[in-house]
């Protein structure tokens, strides 16, 4: 057989592959487009979810562990925490009647406990209040006055909506330029790092589980910091947003604003912190 005789017989022996290989797709084209549509949704959806995994969980795991080695050697039990003057206490949410839940409940006795133990000489208690049924500071300044704590050493920001616009506004508005920050151990790292990114300086006490708590509960508060943390450090790095902001109130100016003995005032300067252009905190 001459060389091209069998060069040919190639060529048409990689025609007929070819031709099978086309004939083997259009059948697999057929049955897929002959499943059923909810069928074909569910596997390209599985597919979408396992490519979103394998992207995301770094994207979720590697902010969680940047915060807690930043962290870690700013916790402190309270017996070992270095002396500040001002102790923030972050809101963990209120019940319908106004009291505080068991998380905040356990935050606000061990600011009370750094009180006692003279580490600190103010507590800022910080928290959300956009809604009139909804104040997160009156409800642990209640409880904190039920634990023998004197109003004069309480100062309430009812702007606290997040743990970045506690930050923000303990630096801008009340003029706190280091503290001890006291929360849950879950929370603690990414407070920390959010603080001390946002030039207040910070060391962390984690607030004693006193108060049971449904392991679900716990369970979602653990998850939630995954996204929480990410956007922590999206806010502090990239976006860096604007909280709501008013006049400053220095917590040791000489003629300072003490939210703890306003009394009957307390609305009026509830309002006054929020913003004077922000009614919503009031309203």
């Amino acid at each position: 057989m001459s060389q091209g005789g069998f060069g040919q017989k190639v060529k048409a022996g990689d025609c007929e592959q070819r031709g099978v290989m086309i004939q083997r797709a259009m059948i697999r084209y057929r049955k897929t487009i002959e499943q059923p549509a909810p069928k074909r949704l569910f596997k390209f959806t599985g597919r979408l979810i396992a490519i979103l995994l394998a992207l995301g969980i770094p994207a979720l795991l590697l902010p969680r562990l940047i915060t807690a080695l930043y962290a870690q050697p700013r916790l402190f039990s309270v017996e070992d925490v270095p002396p500040k003057r001002v102790a923030i206490v972050f809101g963990a949410g209120v019940r319908r009647d106004g009291s505080p839940t068991p998380a905040l409940k356990d935050r606000v006795a061990t600011a009370a406990d750094l009180y006692f133990a003279g580490k600190v000489e103010k507590l800022l208690m910080s928290g959300d209040n956009r809604f009139v049924d909804y104040n997160e500071p009156q409800g642990m300044k209640d409880y904190a006055l039920s634990l023998g704590v004197p109003a004069e050493a309480i100062v309430l920001d009812y702007a606290g909506r997040r743990t970045y616009d506690t930050c923000y506004r303990a630096r801008d508005i009340f003029g706190v330029q280091e503290a001890i920050l006291i929360t849950t151990d879950y929370h603690l790292p990414r407070a920390i790092y959010t603080c001390n990114a946002l030039d207040v300086k910070a060391v962390g006490v984690s607030a004693e589980w006193r108060f049971s708590v449904h392991s679900f509960v716990f369970l979602y508060w653990n998850l939630r910091e995954f996204p929480a943390t990410l956007l922590a450090l999206w806010d502090v790095h990239i976006s860096h947003p604007l909280p709501v902001l008013g006049k400053p109130e220095p917590m040791f100016s000489s003629g300072e604003h003490n939210e703890g003995s306003k009394g009957d005032n307390e609305r009026e300067t509830h309002s006054h912190h929020c913003g004077v252009d922000i009614i919503i905190c009031q309203l």
